[in-house]
């Protein structure tokens, strides 16, 4: 995001900015300085900070991803939603929570009082068992997710794709053929191997060109994926304008 873009007459108007890094469905990253620069637009326009650290726990490499709780002053203008569905594998059981400042906190609870009544006591039981485990648990989730990405990335690399390592999240994403749409490529893989990936535009213009591979699959499973694409003649051939830039 580019605050410098952001024309003045729109800033005013604005009342809150939702964000989220690492990003779903992106996979991208952004510094400490993005945050920082986050807060000082946040604050000289009296703007509501929300972001989502989701995959605050799933980073590799030494990576480890900004809370907007650090920087100073974010506090008293923010809040940073997390959620258990992906380092506790609780997906769909809509277990979360939020941090920040009490009075946008306060807002939200008067909000969902009309909305709902929680989540079932049982669930709660079990969140909290969970975010009682040790930290060697979490260490073990990512060199889960760590090792599969590499896994996956190496077997890609086999079939022609150059894949650069992502930092966070438990996604990568793969460019398509030249000269073939996202749709058409993950047709072509679905129908000649069964093998299913998502195709980036379904994520908005910006993901045209590529396909999106969950890594919420052991590596035998990945395994069998590589070897079907194999069998299937389907590798990736950059043009002749890719090679030569790369020279």
């Amino acid at each position: 995001m580019d605050f410098s873009a952001i024309p003045d007459a729109i800033a005013q108007q604005a009342k809150i900015l939702y964000f989220n890094y690492p990003s779903n469905p992106t996979a991208a990253t952004a510094p400490r300085e993005f945050f920082e620069e986050a807060v000082a637009f946040a604050r000289k326009y009296e703007i509501m900070l929300v972001h989502d650290l989701c995959y605050a726990e799933l980073a590799f490499d030494g990576y480890q991803p900004t809370s907007l709780l650090e920087i100073p002053g974010a506090k008293e203008i923010g809040v940073e939603f997390h959620t258990l569905s992906k380092t506790y594998n609780m997906a769909g059981w809509r277990v979360g929570f939020v941090v920040g400042n009490r009075h946008i906190i306060q807002g939200l609870r008067t909000l969902k009082t009309n909305l709902d009544y929680g989540i079932f006591a049982a669930l709660q039981t079990a969140a909290e068992t969970a975010l009682n485990l040790p930290d060697v648990y979490l260490h073990e989730v990512q060199a889960r997710y760590r090792t599969r990405r590499d896994f996956l990335i190496q077997g890609l690399a086999e079939l022609g794709w150059d894949v650069p390592k992502t930092k966070a999240t438990m996604y990568l994403w793969v460019p398509c053929p030249p000269d073939t749409s996202s749709t058409d490529f993950a047709l072509t893989v679905l129908q000649q191997t069964g093998v299913v990936v998502t195709p980036g535009n379904a994520f908005g213009q910006g993901g045209e060109g590529y396909v999106r591979i969950s890594l919420i699959a052991d590596c035998d499973r990945l395994q069998q994926a590589l070897q079907r694409l194999q069998q299937a003649n389907i590798r990736y051939q950059p043009a002749l304008s890719e090679v030569k830039s790369k020279k």
